[in-house]
């Protein structure tokens, strides 16, 4: 340990407690923590409302904000679930140091976004490139500066040699899974289509925060097959060079559990069963 860090004011500093209070509330479409994009990059279109809280002045703090056409968001990781020294990233085949990374799991898990600024309506910034959880606390707002916010030689650091392909994989839905997909978007509002393409469009490879894993007793026409968990469904689906050929769905639920849970959340995973028998 440094001479500095021994020193009465690093012990001071760390001891100190420090107060934040949220300055306003996120709205998003993201409501589990597995929904949400890796970075506001892979959302792009996902638009969203970030509410500051009234009576707080902040109907001044707002002035000129529109001059900006993008904002770094500051929040707070609300349904974090601890501090991990080491985490196993999305892009990475081995665990890494927190501080290295973008993980929730932050000594104060504080986390930032750059989002596009599509319209201010009084206490309401509309905004797109969205990847906040509904409900995220919002501590704090700044403009994003182009000219001294984009470090064009900062670097890609571990990303360079990570599990990501650099070019997107194709990904393609066989017949039979496009009608099984019309039937979940039909009897739950849910559209897993989407979803589906932004994970594998990543790679295929079995990584726990994907939620990919291979299935060990399956083969099509000798390929290897993968299972895909997408909220409470599974897609399966099989790899040839740079494509991903999805095959079908299935319900993330045992039969037993869809017989003895008669709640009508899963109404629509026994509607699938009935119709596709999986």
């Amino acid at each position: 340990m440094s001479e500095r860090a021994e020193g009465p004011k690093g012990l001071r500093a760390a001891s100190l407690e420090l107060v934040c209070r949220p300055i306003g509330v996120v709205h998003s479409p993201f409501r589990e923590r597995r929904e949400a994009p890796r970075q506001p990059a892979a959302s792009a279109e996902t638009r969203g409302t970030i509410e500051l809280f009234p009576h707080s002045g902040f109907e001044h703090a707002l002035s000129d904000i529109e001059c900006w056409s993008y904002l770094w968001v500051v929040f707070w990781f609300h349904l974090n679930e601890g501090f991990r020294p080491k985490v196993l990233p999305p892009r990475s085949a081995r665990r890494r140091g927190v501080f290295s990374t973008r993980s929730p799991h932050r000594p104060n898990p504080i986390g930032i976004s750059a989002v596009k600024l599509d319209r201010v309506n009084g206490l309401f910034l509309e905004v797109s490139g969205l990847d906040m959880l509904d409900e995220t606390p919002v501590l704090d707002l700044k403009p994003y500066v182009a000219y001294t916010d984009a470090v064009t030689e900062a670097g890609t650091g571990w990303l360079a040699g990570a599990l990501d392909p650099a070019a997107p994989f194709a990904v393609e839905f066989s017949e039979g899974a496009l009608v099984e997909l019309a039937c979940v978007r039909e009897a739950s509002g849910v559209d897993l289509e989407n979803p589906i393409r932004e994970v594998l469009a990543l790679g295929p490879q079995a990584h726990p925060y994907r939620r990919i894993r291979r299935e060990r007793s399956h083969a099509v026409h000798g390929a290897e097959t993968f299972v895909l968990a997408v909220k409470d469904w599974r897609a399966r689906f099989v790899v040839d060079g740079a494509r991903i050929t999805v095959l079908g769905l299935r319900s993330g639920y045992r039969p037993r559990e869809l017989a003895e849970n008669l709640e009508p959340a899963l109404d629509a995973h026994r509607t699938f069963v009935a119709r596709f028998g999986v």
